[in-house]
């Protein structure tokens, strides 16, 4: 896996996401803030998942690096709580409920069987033309699903129909460091 964060990395992501979802909140606006940090400069993809009482409220991210890590997560972080599509925008008064998870993702590549996949370890890109979805490694474990029910379900996020991987459906995996509050 390309460099995992130690805990000081971790604590400071995890306390910039609930700063910048705070600050968007309150004044409409990106936070600025910089990091002389360098492995927090490196880009990486990454997803910001917001749960109230362990149910999803929100998750988005960028499964391919794009910008410096801490800056992806201040983008994606006012994304998960207000761009959700699934979801109403977050309230200021909810944000303390709100547990924060982070997901720091490495390059996606690309499988030739689905054995390959390990449930819990591996998150799953599904691809077919301009349809695309995208699962992260913990969805299987926190759902008890098994590789079948996983990949289906990583269809249906595409849009396609949930059987469309054993018809030339693409299907790349990607780990992830994963950290919460």
């Amino acid at each position: 896996m390309e460099n995992l964060l130690n805990k000081d990395q971790q604590l400071f992501l995890l306390g910039l996401a609930r700063r910048t979802i705070q600050h968007y909140l309150e004044k409409g606006e990106h936070l600025k803030t910089e990091t002389k940090d360098q492995v927090l400069l490196e880009k990486r993809g990454a997803f910001v998942t917001l749960k109230k009482n362990d149910e999803l409220r929100g998750c988005i991210g960028y499964p391919l690096p794009y910008k410096p890590l801490y800056e992806t997560i201040i983008d994606v972080a006012v994304s998960s709580a207000t761009q959700d599509f699934r979801f109403e925008s977050l309230s200021l008064e909810e944000l303390p409920e709100m547990k924060i998870e982070i997901s720091v993702l490495t390059l996606p590549k690309p499988i030739k069987d689905v054995k390959e996949i390990e449930l819990g370890k591996h998150g799953i890109i599904i691809s077919k033309g301009a349809s695309k979805g995208l699962l992260l490694p913990q969805v299987p474990v926190e759902w008890n699903w098994d590789l079948e029910t996983y990949i289906g379900h990583g269809c249906l996020k595409a849009g396609l129909d949930e059987d469309e991987w054993k018809k030339g459906a693409k299907i790349e995996i990607f780990s992830a460091q994963v950290f919460s509050e």
